[in-house]
């Protein structure tokens, strides 16, 4: 082949057309969102009714995993309760395969053990993809298990019965599932839309003070980003809802949960493909302070502590008013959660908790901060003496 042979050859490669395919890949799904007391009362219709959209719900199977200490703390009856739901309304429900009892608490978040036992019974009673695994329990069993789920036959649809304030107000509503690996929050984890969320008022009667308390962090988060009302009415009623009188605590749920889900489903982010995560607000140093106490601290506990830091160091930089500061301070000492915590004193440790959170964002490091009750902005860089006498001042 002489020169101009072979010019004429690279020429006509070059031109050869290119196939360029790019498409916006745009997904539908329906987040059904019940809440209700007594939810397995035979006269209930709420859990009854999520099934409703299924025209084949009698060929279906459910799977159903319930948090150790919920079903301790409600009794030898509650699974002759729930199965005794399912057969009252048998017409309008799918077939109970296997009712399982497994440990809670976040260290059911903490090894691969729970969403592998949830494949193997999805595998074991052939719960086919549009069958149900109902979770029942806090937030950590509803991660574990909805990962579980999520991974089995790529998907089967999850229900989850939330039965902490945390899981109500915030984490059931969410659609995503998180497992701990590397000492690391959430380190691994899918993201899947549950077919529906149960929030049951009477599920939360049996809690422990302290964990019905810590629930409340999230929803003062999600007040101060997004509802200035709703922090006016958290920090009136802070005393009433910290003695669990729930004229006052059920309307802060309630609107703590559809303000979660407003953000999910109206342009939110819901797979987190954005670098700004403005409902992770608080809580780049509330994961690493689980971390850090081998999650001694509760996850509520710690996005207390997380806001403080957050909201101090905003008052430092001058952009929160020492007014709104005091504010939020007092606020979240009425509802009876934490201020102070020592860990907060190890600076180097804690610090190491934005470089996580910038890997977990994506590669830059977005954190949210307030110029105020409802304005909250976006910061890419963060001054670490501030930030550190911040922390020294809350240990």
């Amino acid at each position: 082949m002489n020169n101009d042979t072979a010019s004429a050859h690279d020429s006509t490669c070059n031109a050869a057309p290119k196939l360029v395919l790019d498409e916006r890949v745009q997904l539908s799904f329906a987040h059904r969102v019940r809440f209700t007391r007594g939810a397995f009362d035979a006269e209930n219709a709420a859990l009854r009714d999520v099934f409703a959209s299924d025209a084949a719900i009698r060929s279906r199977r459910a799977l159903i995993v319930v948090d150790r200490g919920v079903a301790a703390a409600h009794g030898a009856m509650f699974e002759s309760r729930v199965r005794a739901y399912f057969e009252a309304h048998a017409a309008s429900m799918p077939t109970i395969v296997e009712f399982v009892v497994v440990a809670g608490g976040e260290a059911a978040k903490q090894d691969s053990t729970l969403p592998d036992l949830i494949v193997e019974l999805v595998e074991k009673h052939r719960i086919c993809r549009k069958s149900f695994v109902i979770a029942i329990g806090g937030g950590a069993v509803l991660d574990a298990v909805g990962y579980g789920a999520a991974i089995a036959h790529r998907g089967v649809r999850l229900v989850r019965l939330p039965t902490t304030v945390l899981a109500q107000d915030d984490a059931a509503m969410g659609v995503k599932n998180g497992m701990n690996r590397f000492g690391k929050k959430n380190f691994v984890g899918s993201f899947a839309v549950p077919f529906a969320v149960v929030c049951d008022e009477l599920l939360l009667d049996t809690l422990p003070d302290a964990v019905f308390r810590a629930g409340f962090s999230e929803a003062v988060k999600i007040a101060l980003l997004k509802d200035p009302a709703l922090f006016a009415l958290i920090e009136r009623d802070a005393a009433a809802i910290a003695a669990r009188v729930l004229d006052a605590a059920s309307p802060v749920i309630r609107r703590s949960a559809e303000l979660h889900l407003r953000h999910i489903v109206d342009g939110g982010d819901p797979f987190e493909a954005n670098e700004a995560r403005p409902l992770d607000f608080g809580h780049w140093a509330a994961h690493r302070l689980e971390s850090m106490s081998g999650h001694a601290i509760s996850h509520g506990d710690a996005v207390a502590l997380g806001l403080l830091l957050d909201c101090r160091y905003a008052q430092l930089k001058g952009w929160l008013s020492d007014a709104d500061y005091t504010r939020i301070h007092s606020c979240i000492a009425m509802l009876g959660l934490p201020t102070r915590h020592p860990m907060l004193g190890n600076h180097t440790a804690l610090l190491h908790g934005l470089d996580e959170f910038r890997e977990h964002l994506g590669g830059t490091l977005t954190i949210t901060m307030l110029r105020g009750l409802g304005n909250s902005f976006e910061v890419h860089e963060v001054d670490s003496v501030l930030m550190r006498r911040a922390a020294e001042e809350l240990a």
